[in-house]
């Protein structure tokens, strides 16, 4: 062995002192960040800089217009109409009512109010990953809610006086339409997905046709059709309350696009996914309810809520059929003449996209989250 070694002298000994390294790079930290995301190239950096220098230009002026030459107080239009006002917050704060329960009457607004808590109190536990009890939740949001929802809103039992939804405006409708449409689209689309890749062909047409007709058609036909013609097919003597229709109306357009959403992840699912499950010996509903769709929801996330973010957006097309919305009640008050300034309708915009961007932002914040909670991915 010392002869091998010899003749192929296969050794390292260092002769010197290694001279000294420098420092490792930060890897973490506000300047790294910023290197790394603001300055990574020259291309990066020629855009922050122009993107910087846009800010700077803009955002002045927004400011100013925003809140230093802002009226936050007054009786009337003659508080925004002084030289060099802004936005005109007065015009918010005294319709603020509303533009949150619109013409509901004020002595009945608390039952309103007792819906948003009874919301809350679905919606924030189910939010949270370590509350508890998350199927009797789920109940309580998709059945409790929107049971309890209908008898305190329209009223007319257990003592409670009867109002119209011609009544109903602002935030109000604009959560009702879009919670509703929600909760129906979301097992309506999951079934449509599922007879979109049925074996049988009578359930597969019909899922195909159902699909690709409402996806066809704009969601502003749709409420037309529900709010106009549908009256037209009815026999004589039957109507139907214009909200319910066009809830009903969202409902089947929404759940039409969540269908193929869902779809998409269950072609995600490995073939080996489905016959793993029946090598196990579960029959189709079982490995649906089990296997496969878990793993497809947990993929589609992003594309289920950009759907349910559309679809709150789209509440405001309900203008169209009467029903005023908080884009719609808002506009509303614009004709006001206790209120008409130049700044009023800039005013009244930017404070229904701020209340639309919440909830949509909020909506996609917790989708990422949530994203990230249950991406047990296939890292290695």
């Amino acid at each position: 062995m010392a002869d091998i070694h010899a003749e192929t002298d296969l050794y390292f000994v260092r002769r010197e002192i290694a001279q000294a390294e420098p420092p490792p790079v930060r890897t973490s930290g506000p300047g790294n960040w910023v290197r790394r995301n603001l300055f990574a190239t020259p291309g990066d950096a020629v855009l922050t800089i122009l993107a910087l220098l846009f800010v700077a230009y803009t955002l002045p002026g927004i400011i100013d217009w925003a809140f230093l030459s802002a009226v936050w107080t007054g009786e009337d239009r003659t508080a925004c109409i002084v030289e060099g006002a802004g936005a005109c917050w007065a015009f918010v704060k005294a319709k603020f009512p509303q533009f949150i329960y619109g013409r509901y009457p004020v002595a009945e607004r608390w039952r309103v109010d007792l819906v948003f808590l009874l919301l809350a109190i679905g919606i924030v536990p189910m939010a949270i990953p370590s509350v508890p009890y998350k199927k009797l939740n789920l109940v309580y949001l998709m059945v409790v809610v929107p049971v309890v929802s209908f008898f305190l809103l329209t009223g007319g039992a257990f003592g409670l006086r009867s109002v119209e939804t011609s009544l109903w405006g602002g935030l109000l409708v604009t959560l009702v339409v879009s919670y509703v449409g929600i909760v129906m689209s979301l097992p309506l689309g999951i079934l449509l997905a599922l007879g979109r890749r049925s074996d049988l062909p009578a359930v597969r047409f019909f899922a195909i046709g159902f699909i690709e007709i409402w996806r066809g058609v704009p969601l502003i036909t749709v409420l037309f059709m529900a709010s106009v013609m549908l009256p037209l097919f009815l026999p004589v003597g039957m109507n139907f309350d214009k909200l319910l229709r066009a809830l009903i109306g969202v409902a089947l357009f929404s759940s039409a696009y969540v269908a193929e959403v869902i779809r998409g992840g269950l072609q995600a699912i490995p073939k080996g996914q489905y016959e793993a499950a029946r090598a196990l010996g579960l029959g189709y509903w079982p490995m649906m309810r089990l296997i496969i769709l878990p793993q497809a929801l947990k993929l589609v996330i992003p594309g289920i809520v950009n759907s349910f973010i559309s679809l709150f957006k789209d509440t405001s097309l309900v203008y169209i059929i009467g029903l005023f919305d908080l884009l719609g009640i808002v506009r509303i008050n614009f004709s006001d003449a206790n209120w008409a300034t130049p700044q009023t309708p800039a005013t009244g915009l930017v404070f229904a996209a701020l209340v639309f961007w919440v909830f949509c932002f909020g909506m996609s914040r917790y989708s990422q989250a949530l994203e990230q909670r249950l991406d047990t991915g296939h890292k290695r």
